[in-house]
């Protein structure tokens, strides 16, 4: 609800998200992280596109 009128702002914080997600993974699985494209458009991909 926060980010229901500003979707640069919620792109801003998603962008964060996949930012500290990405560096859990490395840390987690170094050897078996998703595909950028993939993590993309799990957070922030879908908030481009407007859904």
């Amino acid at each position: 609800m926060d980010y229901r009128r500003d979707r640069v702002a919620l792109s801003v914080h998603l962008a964060g998200c996949l930012f500290d997600a990405t560096a859990d993974l490395l840390k987690l699985n170094p050897d078996g992280v998703p595909a950028p494209k993939d993590l993309f458009d799990r957070f922030l991909g879908w908030a481009a596109r407007g859904r």
